[in-house]
């Protein structure tokens, strides 16, 4: 038994120096710092399929458009042979979601512009063996990513179609009110404006032509006010499968959906698996007679609740059951990160292997993501991939002997591997990055574990500049990620890179309330935040210090969402920060209470409401505090960010601060909602790193840096 540990060791040493080799982990030496307009040249890849044959892959291209105001997205393809590099397969410049038919001879995929020039997205179909796409819907109301039978004659879709849109003709000198009746407490998403609940996402279904392609009678198959998501089939192609919450008001009760089946031509839907929860990622075992799916349970009510993978019977004859309730980490969830493709990207889902004795996903535990198999019977968790890298999607082919994984690690945005069921040495199959990273500077950051206040061990990652000299004291940044419920960890982070460019040293720590490191160091901060975890963010910025990388005396601060909750926090705490950047962040809570896209009906964050406890939400209220603030701060708001609305975040606190005629501003983004730094303009995106650092140049650094003057 020793030998044959032993002989795993050696051979999971080897898969882990394999994906160092291959991913670049090391020090990129080349010519010049990395730039924050190198944003225009990034190339992101999203939604990796590879055939069910397993002999090529298809890909979201994402590229920044020639205005430098928003993307464009095409799908690729690559052998998984290796034998020729990546080619154009479609033209359009808003493809997404291709999925290929069972039999791998067709790629069915969603693009918004049909041949009539409207911009409905339509479901079209293209032959691998060549020609051009052509639609096979025409909803008004466009149709959503296909969803293939096994057999290959269906595709399943969600689209908001009503049966009215197909029949009725409206005069066109109608005047249609404008005016909206609310009468639900969430009414509005950040990125989405305001809801239609008469428009709830239905399932439908259409054929796939015989012979060429052409648009087919589309029908659709559940009615009612509820919407459907997570369509899935079974294995003999009579059912589809689909999540759903039978409650017009859920916000009353703790979060839950539950699984439902149909049948494919019509009728009642039945229920399929239901637990305190809600269900999603659902697959259907090689059997038929089980499904997999992802789910947090709702009870207790916590602010947060780990992920876990589950197991049902598909005829309901057991209650489902949770495979790793024992496993202390989250099943699925991604890194906080800028580099996440800013289109086309979508969930993985859980994969049975052949034999239905076990489910492979993804697993994020101490800042990485990787693939893990979880057996189906005892819940025993082993590795498939490993490496200090994020494992941001993937996909098996129809034998699930190999996976192709997309994988981003701190010097690396995001390329294609393919990797074996069973573990091994990946094989690269793009370098979408390769000629411009060719030309700048990349390090990884240092890992280190702080010891915080009350004894905790808090993961910190520093990100040090090009060229660093031992011998100086750098200008620290401390930068704080959001959720709170998030993880910072090793995925490409231009940010970080950027601000060590221009000379700081970056400190990003994973204080409590991070995922990643356990359900109680995650729920912890629950009905407390801000606070302990302020603590834990000064003693990475102390850890530093003490290691002799950062200069007291030239220490500023920066976070988004969550993390310009805490910014704010921290600045009316203490006067350490010469400077600090408050982005998309809430200063008044009972503000944010009543204006935000998502209530808090639940005692997740707080245990009541805020005329029933308004101390404890005054006393977690930065704008409570105010008075205390001397260190000069910018806001960072998106200006259409419903999710922390800038009136209950850095619009209160900069006009009460202008009061208290202390150094402040605010900078204001048009048409940005909550995910500015991710997926917003380019050119904004460009446009806050310049403000986040020309702020700190101007008060850390002492640099005359114009136009912050009143």
């Amino acid at each position: 038994m020793v030998q044959s540990a032993l002989r795993r060791a050696r051979a999971c040493a080897l898969v882990l120096v394999a994906f160092v080799t291959l991913l670049g982990a090391s020090p990129t030496h080349a010519a010049r710092p990395i730039a924050e307009t190198d944003l225009f040249d990034f190339v992101w890849i999203a939604d990796p399929q590879i055939s069910p044959d397993g002999s090529r892959v298809v890909f979201v291209r994402v590229t920044v458009n020639d205005k430098k105001d928003g993307y464009d997205t095409s799908l690729w393809v690559v052998e998984t042979s290796g034998a020729s590099a990546p080619r154009r397969l479609t033209s359009g410049t808003r493809d997404t979601a291709p999925r290929w038919s069972p039999d791998s001879a067709w790629l069915a995929f969603v693009r918004p512009v049909d041949a009539r020039g409207r911009t409905s997205p339509q479901i079209h179909l293209l032959s691998m063996a060549g020609g051009e796409a052509t639609a096979i819907t025409d909803l008004p109301r466009g149709a959503g990513a296909a969803v293939w039978a096994p057999d290959g004659r269906t595709i399943a879709f969600l689209s908001t179609t009503k049966p009215e849109d197909l029949t009725e003709k409206k005069d066109p000198a109608e005047r249609v009110s404008d005016v909206r009746v609310i009468t639900r407490a969430v009414y509005r998403d950040n990125g989405g404006g305001y809801r239609d609940y008469t428009r709830a996402s239905k399932i439908w279904t259409v054929p796939v032509p015989a012979g060429a392609p052409a648009v087919q009678k589309a029908t659709r198959l559940t009615s009612g006010d509820f919407g459907e998501s997570g369509v899935t089939w079974t294995r003999d192609s009579q059912r589809i499968l689909f999540t759903t919450t039978l409650d017009k008001e859920p916000y009353y009760k703790p979060q839950d959906s539950d699984l439902y089946a149909i049948p494919a031509g019509g009728g009642t839907p039945a229920l399929v698996a239901s637990i305190d929860g809600g269900i999603g990622n659902v697959v259907v075992s090689p059997e038929g007679g089980r499904v997999a799916f992802i789910a947090s349970p709702s009870t207790p009510v916590r602010s947060y609740t780990q992920p876990d993978l589950w197991v049902a019977p598909l005829d309901g004859s057991s209650a489902p059951r949770n495979l790793t309730t024992a496993y202390d980490f989250d099943m699925g969830t991604g890194l906080a990160g800028d580099q996440g493709a800013p289109r086309g990207g979508r969930a993985a889902a859980p994969t049975w292997t052949p034999d239905g004795r076990a489910i492979i996903y993804g697993t994020e535990r101490e800042g990485r993501v990787n693939l893990v198999r979880v057996d189906a019977a005892s819940g025993a968790v082993t590795s498939v991939t490993t490496g200090d890298h994020e494992v941001m999607s993937w996909t098996a082919d129809a034998k699930v002997t190999q996976f192709v994984t997309l994988i981003s690690t701190p010097t690396s945005i995001g390329d294609l591997f393919l990797v074996p069921a069973t573990g091994g040495t990946p094989k690269r199959l793009t370098d979408v990055n390769k000629d411009l990273f060719a030309q700048i500077t990349l390090t990884a950051p240092d890992d280190l574990w702080v010891t915080s206040f009350d004894g905790r061990k808090v993961h910190t990652l520093v990100q040090r500049p090009p060229n660093f000299d031992a011998s100086k004291k750098y200008p620290v940044i401390l930068n704080i990620h959001g959720g709170p419920h998030s993880a910072y960890g090793y995925t490409f982070f231009h940010e970080m890179q950027w601000m060590a460019a221009q000379g700081y040293v970056v400190v990003y720590p994973n204080p409590r309330g991070s995922t990643s490191y356990g359900q109680d160091f995650g729920n912890i901060i629950q009905h407390k935040y801000p606070g302990d975890d302020g603590k834990d963010l000064l003693a990475a910025v102390d850890a530093v210090i003490t290691r002799g990388w950062g200069d007291p005396d030239r220490l500023g601060v920066t976070g988004g969402s969550g993390g310009g909750v805490l910014t704010n926090y921290l600045v009316t705490q203490t006067n350490r920060f010469k400077a600090a950047v408050s982005q998309r962040s809430i200063s008044d809570w009972e503000a944010f209470w009543f204006t935000a896209d998502f209530v808090l009906f639940q005692p997740s964050w707080f245990k009541a409401a805020p005329w029933e406890d308004p101390k404890d939400f005054a006393e977690r209220s930065a704008v409570t505090h105010i008075a205390k603030i001397t260190t000069p701060i910018m806001f960072v708001e998106g200006a259409d960010d419903l999710r922390t609305p800038p009136s209950a975040g850095g619009e209160q606190l900069f006009r009460g601060l202008k009061y208290l005629k202390r150094p402040t501003v605010m900078v204001q983004f048009p048409g940005e909602s909550h995910e500015l730094s991710r997926s917003g303009h380019p050119w904004h995106r460009v446009e806050r790193l310049r403000h986040i650092v020309g702020w700190m140049d101007k008060w850390i650094l002492g640099k005359d840096v114009k136009g912050y003057e009143p």
